[in-house]
């Protein structure tokens, strides 16, 4: 196979089951000058199963700053460089997104070698019927800076999908239901492609629970997909909410007046709250 010189490909490499490399990413790989990898001993291994022998940089977020300046020198020499993360496609909540900045900076000619991605693969399998969604990646890992976060999420009416690690998923799950609400669905969908590939849905109200009924539900990498706030499409019932609402925060805070809207009304809190942030919002604009 032919490759043009100087090139710079982006490669996706599997998740987890190495059948999903591309015949395309191993034509690339095997004919490519270099590659860049997130971690090289891992990538070694990898290529080494597939059959292919690589001269490996490391490129990962510690270093990818300070090591692009020369990548793009060996572009610009006439190397054709590959990168390639630990699974998945780079540049998605993994490094790669400054070295391709660069290269369309400098005019170096960037080719997607497209493949394995964790969040489309755990979108395809969730059966949620929802035509837009928010890709987010990693919340902040310190609690209070992730319902931070959160509140800033709480009134998008898209299904919201975030990557998790083991060690943190029980105290995101406990966030996601203080934050977004019980009554909202969250899809789980663990170790994709491996062996104890898991993708299980069910309120976010019993999520904590279903986690520490297992102790194996606490073990691999994590796509979380939640639900999206709710959008009310009745035109009677918005009206009501909407002068239930007006009454309430005459009197209350907003936060309040939208629970006990939601009490009264029987809409969803996420909807009553948006709702009056709206509302609120409309009354700083007024004249």
């Amino acid at each position: 196979m032919h490759t043009l010189s100087g090139s710079l490909y982006v490669v996706a490499t599997p998740i987890g089951n190495l059948g999903d490399i591309t015949q395309r990413a191993l034509d690339i790989l095997k004919t490519v000058d270099l590659i860049a990898a997130e971690d090289t001993r891992h990538s070694g291994q990898l290529l080494s199963r597939l059959g292919i022998a690589a001269k490996f940089v490391a490129l990962h977020e510690h270093n990818e700053l300070q090591a692009s300046p020369r990548l793009i020198a060996d572009l610009q020499a006439g190397k054709n460089i590959a990168i390639i993360t630990d699974a998945g496609t780079p540049a998605i909540s993994d490094p790669g997104t400054l070295l391709v900045a660069a290269a369309h900076d400098a005019g170096i000619r960037v080719v997607p070698v497209p493949g394995a991605s964790a969040v489309v693969c755990a979108l395809s399998a969730a059966g949620i019927a929802a035509p837009h969604w928010l890709f987010y990646g990693f919340l902040p890992a310190k609690s209070s800076h992730r319902r931070l976060a959160l509140q800033t999420l709480t009134v998008l009416p898209y299904a919201l999908i975030f990557y998790e690690a083991p060690h943190r998923i029980s105290e995101c799950v406990d966030d996601l239901t203080a934050i977004l609400g019980g009554e909202r669905r969250i899809t789980f969908a663990r170790e994709l492609t491996k062996l104890f590939e898991t993708i299980h849905s069910l309120p976010l109200a019993e999520a904590g629970a279903w986690l520490a009924a297992d102790t194996n539900r606490l073990k691999g990498e994590f796509v979380l997909i939640v639900e999206g706030a709710a959008v009310i499409t009745d035109n009677e019932d918005q009206r009501q909410l909407r002068a239930t609402l007006t009454v309430l925060m005459e009197e209350l805070p907003l936060k309040q007046a939208a629970h006990i809207a939601a009490r009264l009304t029987g809409i969803k809190k996420n909807t009553c709250y948006k709702l009056a942030l709206d509302m609120r919002d409309d009354t700083k604009d007024a004249p």
